[in-house]
C-alpha cells in the first residue's frame, strides 16, 4: 500500500486533466493522499477503492476501504474518532474549499456478503 498513494495521485492528476477540471488538482490530490493513508493505517495490506466524479460543476471523491464496523457501539465511537483526527488535514482543506466530508460504513450489497469496510466521501464545490 505505501506505494499506492504515488499511484492514486498520478491516475488522479491524469483524470483531472483529460476532463479539464485542474482547477480541483490541488486539494483533490490531498483528499485522495489522505484517504490514502488512512486506509494504509487501518485496513493494512486491504483493498482500497477510489472514485471520482464531477457533477454541477461539483468534485466528488469517495474512498472505501474494507476495515470492518465494529460490533461494539464503543468501538465504533473510538474508531470513527481516531479516523477523523487522522484526516485533519484533508477537514481544514474541505473547510477552506466550502466543501463537505464524512465516514461511515459502506454499503452492504445482497450478491456480496463479504462487502464490508468503511466509506469515506469529499465534495467539493467550483
Amino acid at each position: 500500500m505505501p506505494r499506492s498513494a504515488a499511484i492514486v495521485r498520478g491516475a488522479m492528476t491524469s483524470a483531472l486533466r483529460a476532463h479539464g477540471l485542474d482547477r480541483f488538482g490541488l486539494p483533490a490530490l490531498l483528499v485522495a493522499t489522505e484517504f490514502v493513508a488512512a486506509a494504509t493505517k487501518l485496513a493494512l495490506g486491504e483493498d482500497l477503492y477510489l472514485s471520482l466524479r464531477h457533477r454541477n460543476d461539483t468534485l466528488r471523491v469517495v474512498a472505501w476501504d474494507q476495515h470492518p464496523r465494529h460490533a461494539d457501539t464503543d468501538a465504533v465511537i473510538l474508531c470513527e474518532d481516531r479516523r477523523r483526527r487522522s484526516l485533519w488535514l484533508l477537514a481544514a482543506v474541505v473547510d477552506d474549499w466550502g466543501g463537505d466530508w464524512g465516514i461511515g460504513e459502506a454499503a452492504v450489497r445482497p450478491e456480496s456478503r463479504h462487502h464490508h469496510g468503511t466509506k469515506s466521501w469529499v465534495v467539493l464545490p467550483r
